[in-house]
C-alpha cells in the first residue's frame, strides 16, 4: 500500500465514505508531509493549517450524516495556485507589488471547489504574474522539481505540479494562458487539464480572454476528470462561460477503432530527440487499447505562432501588466521586466494577431476533420536547471540560441485554438529524471474523448505518482 499521501483522490474520498480513513487523519498526514518535504521543493506559499484542521473535522460531521452529509468533494484539501483569488486569503501572484494583497472574494473555480466540499489547505508558487515556463521569484525564492532538484518544475503553475508530484496536495488548481498548465504538468510527471473555453468559469477580465483559462492538476487521470467535472458549467461572473455541463470522467480506457494522430515536433519545433522519443513511444502504446495511431505531416510554423501571441498579450495581458506595474520596475523580476519591453516593443496590431489565429485554425482543424485528437509534446526539453533566468542567461540547444517563450512550448498553438480541450499526461522520463509529458488535443468541445485517451494510456503505460524525497 503506498504512503497516505500518494494515495489518488478518488480512493481517498471513497476512504471517507467508508469511514475507513477521517478526513482530520488525512489531513494530519498531508501536513506532516509538507514539513518534510515543502523545504525541499518550495512548491507552496501560504499553508493554512489550523483553517484547513477546522474544514476537515467539518467535513467528517457530514460524513456521520450530520449537517446535510457528504458532498462530491467532501473533506478533500486542494492547493490553489498563488494567482486565483481566495477570500480573505493573500493572492500575491508571485510578486512583491502584491505581497499584501488579500482577496475579498473567492474566484469561480475555488468557489465552485468549496461548494463540492473541498477546501483550500494552501497556495501553490507560480513565477511573478504568470510569465515565464519556470517558477522562481524574488518574494518566494526558486521551486525545485521533486524527481531531481538540480531542475526545474515548469510555469507558470510549478508549484501546483510540484506539489502534487512530491505529495504536498491530493489535487491542485492552475490557470494557463499560452502553456501554464501543461509545461508543468509534463516536468512534474502529472495530469494537467487545459479546457476548451468557457468551460470552466474565469471571472472578470480573464473570463474575456479566449486564451485564458483555470483547470486542474492531478496525478491520475480519474482525478482530474473529478475535478473537472465539479467546477465546470456557467457562472453569474462570467457571462462568456458555457451553460452546457459536461461529465468528462472515463467510463472506460479501451479506445477501438478511435483515430489518433501524432506528430513529433508540430513540423517546425526544436524537440529533443529524448523527448519525441517519449511522446512517439505513449501514442504508439495506444494502439494496444485498440487505436489507430498515425503520424502526421502537419506544420504550424513557430513564426506564425509568435505573431498570434505577441499581438494577443500585448493587446491584453502585457497590457494589463503594465498598468499594475506603472511606476515600480524595479520591484519586478527581470523577466518580468524583459517580457513586457519585448511584447510592448513588438507593435503588432491586433488584426495581424487575429489573422494568424486563423491559419493556425486552418492548418490544426485539417487534422483534427480526419483524427479524433492530435497528440504532440507538451515542451520542447524535459526541464531547464532550476533558478535560470534566460531572459538573462541565453538558452541554447543544439548550439543555437532560442526563445524560450516563443521557441519552445508546444501549448500555445492550442492557447490560440482555445475551443480544444487539451490533456497533458506522462510519456515517460529523461536521463535526468526529470519527466516528459505528452498533450492530448481534441476536436473543439470534446472534452470526454481526451481524457478517455488519457485514461487509456494510463491504462497501458502507468506512472508513478509520487517522488521519493
Amino acid at each position: 500500500m503506498p504512503e497516505l499521501t500518494a494515495w489518488p483522490a478518488v480512493d481517498v474520498l471513497a476512504a471517507f465514505r467508508a469511514r475507513t480513513l477521517s478526513p482530520m487523519e488525512y489531513l494530519q498526514a498531508l501536513l506532516d508531509r509538507v514539513e518534510a518535504a515543502q523545504p525541499s521543493v518550495n512548491a507552496l506559499g501560504d499553508v493554512y493549517a489550523d483553517a484547513a484542521m477546522r474544514s476537515a473535522a467539518q467535513s467528517a460531521y457530514r460524513y456521520a450524516g450530520k449537517e446535510g452529509g457528504p458532498r462530491p468533494l467532501e473533506g478533500l484539501p486542494v492547493a490553489v495556485k498563488d494567482e486565483t483569488e481566495v477570500a480573505g486569503r493573500r493572492t500575491t501572484n508571485g510578486s512583491l507589488l502584491w505581497q499584501d494583497n488579500v482577496s475579498e472574494v473567492d474566484d469561480p473555480i475555488v468557489e465552485r471547489l468549496c461548494d463540492a466540499g473541498a477546501y483550500v489547505h494552501a497556495r501553490t508558487l507560480t513565477p511573478e504574474f504568470s510569465i515565464p515556463f519556470w517558477t522562481h521569484s524574488r518574494l518566494w525564492g526558486v521551486t525545485r522539481n521533486p524527481w531531481n532538484p538540480a531542475y526545474d518544475v515548469g510555469g507558470s503553475s510549478g508549484g501546483s505540479a510540484a506539489a502534487l508530484a512530491a505529495g504536498l496536495t491530493p489535487v491542485a488548481t492552475g490557470s494557463d494562458i499560452g502553456g501554464s498548465i501543461r509545461v508543468p504538468a509534463s516536468c512534474c510527471g502529472v495530469v494537467g487539464f487545459k479546457p476548451p473555453h468557457g468551460r470552466i468559469a474565469v471571472a472578470g477580465l480573464y473570463g474575456r480572454d479566449e486564451w485564458s483559462c483555470v483547470g486542474p492538476l492531478a496525478r491520475t487521470i480519474r482525478d482530474a476528470a473529478l475535478v473537472a467535472d465539479a467546477v465546470c458549467g456557467a457562472h453569474p461572473r462570467d457571462p462568456m462561460s458555457l451553460r452546457q455541463e459536461m461529465q468528462v470522467m472515463p467510463a472506460g480506457d479501451d479506445l477501438p477503432g478511435m483515430r489518433v494522430a501524432f506528430s513529433p515536433d508540430l513540423g517546425d519545433w526544436p524537440v529533443t530527440d529524448e523527448v519525441a522519443g517519449a511522446c512517439e513511444s505513449a501514442a504508439m502504446a495506444l494502439r494496444e487499447r485498440g487505436a489507430v495511431v498515425e503520424q502526421v505531416d502537419i506544420v504550424i510554423p513557430r513564426a506564425l505562432v509568435r505573431t498570434a501571441s505577441d499581438a494577443h498579450y500585448g493587446h491584453l495581458f502585457a497590457a494589463d501588466l503594465d498598468r499594475e506595474t506603472a511606476g515600480r520596475n524595479d520591484e519586478l523580476t527581470p523577466y518580468a521586466r524583459n517580457w513586457l519591453a519585448a511584447v510592448r516593443d513588438t507593435g503588432l496590431p491586433f488584426l495581424a494577431g487575429r489573422q494568424a489565429e486563423v491559419e493556425i485554425a486552418d492548418r490544426l482543424g485539417s487534422v483534427l476533420a480526419e483524427y479524433d485528437a492530435l497528440m504532440c509534446p507538451a515542451f520542447a526539453v524535459p526541464a531547464f536547471t532550476a533558478g535560470t533566468d534566460h531572459t538573462v542567461v541565453p538558452f541554447t540547444l543544439d548550439g543555437l540560441e532560442l526563445d524560450t517563450f516563443h521557441d519552445l512550448g508546444l501549448t500555445e498553438v492550442f492557447n490560440a485554438v482555445n475551443r480544444c480541450p487539451v490533456l497533458c499526461v506522462p510519456a515517460g522520463r529523461a536521463a535526468s529524471g526529470v519527466p516528459i509529458g505528452v498533450q492530448i488535443a481534441g476536436r473543439t468541445m470534446d472534452d470526454p474523448t481526451v481524457f478517455r485517451i488519457g485514461a487509456a494510456l494510463e491504462a497501458v503505460r502507468p506512472w508513478p505518482l509520487v517522488a521519493s524525497i
